[in-house]
């Protein structure tokens, strides 16, 4: 009779072997270990080597572990804290502890530092990480309403509002708003002619790009808050900047030259509105002075006459006597005569002896 401890003639066998065992593969493996770090010598030895570096790596792996529980988070940003992958707190800045080897994981997101992006040119020495790669050339290259191309660059200038936003709700978000910022910019300035774009409305631009691109940041959920768009260079393409930029001059010239011609009629219109000014009030001021002399003068003749109709004689007496001492004071000469004499009488001219006299 078989038997039964036997399956190699088991027709239900399966045909995958059977797992190895785990306790004879450790043994083999602490066999083979013991070997290498005894070099063959006695088991004793070798097992107190192998304490001894058990040991060693342990305090090795412990100071690897404390030294990678701690970390340090900037006061302009916080930390974003996984645990296996998944989101779990943020953390203020200061120092803090984790879970070590990699159960924990932190980001640091710079949400009290201005950020900004750069699309056209580049600073020299910047490093920011979320500036994202960018093609220059391609960029700044746009067609404005009237079918004209222009070069335009500008900077956007934004902080992270959600740290949890930006790092988990959208992939790669600084790449994303540069997307959305020139997506935006083209649709503004293909608004517009491009004289405006070069010219006057640099500010409309500024501010309508700015109410579009915090419109698609929150509707993408970036956690991204945008805080200034600014234009900086804008030019023709090279074959025809010579030419424009002989129109901007001849512009120039023209708005030169009406500001001059502002400048003089403002310097000439209104002080001729003074000099009129001071004519009228002048001349009201003669009429009015006129006015109240006449009316002084008829008064007062009306209450000379009224003395007058009074006392006639004594009325005309003081008129005399009034009249005679306002003009006797600016006569020179002064000759008295009677009445009753026939002819001139003869004087002797003391005012020229003594006026003789005096210059002598």
């Amino acid at each position: 009779m078989p038997n039964s401890n036997d399956d190699s003639d088991n027709p239900w066998r399966s045909a995958t072997p059977s797992p190895p065992d785990i306790n004879q593969m450790t043994e083999q493996a602490i066999s083979r270990l013991r070997g290498l770090l005894s070099g063959g010598g006695s088991g004793q030895n070798s097992n107190a080597s192998l304490s001894k570096y058990l040991t060693i790596g342990f305090f090795i792996l412990l100071g690897f572990s404390l030294w990678s529980a701690y970390y340090t988070v900037p006061s302009d940003s916080l930390a974003v804290v996984q645990r296996f992958g998944k989101y779990l707190k943020e953390v203020p800045p200061g120092l803090h502890f984790k879970v070590p080897l990699g159960i924990d994981q932190t980001t640091i997101v710079p949400v009290k530092r201005q950020l900004k992006q750069e699309f056209g040119f580049a600073t020299p020495g910047a490093q920011d990480a979320y500036q994202g790669e960018r093609d220059g050339r391609r960029e700044t290259q746009m067609v404005t309403g009237d079918l004209n191309a222009a070069l335009v660059e500008w900077v956007v200038q934004y902080r992270i509002a959600d740290p949890v936003k930006f790092l988990f709700e959208v992939r790669e978000p600084a790449e994303t708003l540069r997307y959305v910022s020139e997506s935006v910019m083209r649709e503004v300035v293909g608004d517009r002619t491009v004289d405006e774009v070069i010219t006057i409305g640099r500010q409309e631009i500024e501010i309508e790009a700015l109410v579009k691109m915090q419109e698609l940041s929150t509707k993408y959920v970036m956690g991204i808050s945008i805080d200034q768009v600014q234009l900086k260079n804008i030019n023709p393409p090279k074959p025809v900047q010579e030419s424009f930029n002989e129109v901007n001059q001849a512009q120039q010239s023209k708005e030169k030259l009406i500001n001059e011609a502002r400048r003089e009629y403002n310097k000439v219109i209104p002080l001729a509105e003074g000099e009129k000014d001071q004519r009228i009030r002048e001349a009201d001021g003669y009429r009015l002075k006129r006015i109240n002399e006449a009316e002084g003068d008829a008064l007062r003749f009306n209450a000379l006459f009224a003395e007058y109709q009074k006392a006639p004689e004594v009325t005309r007496r003081r008129i005399y006597i009034e009249t005679m001492q306002a003009v006797m004071p600016t006569i020179e000469s002064k000759v008295l005569m009677d009445s009753a004499g026939s002819s001139a009488l003869p004087l002797l001219n003391l005012v020229g002896e003594r006026s003789g006299n005096n210059e002598k």
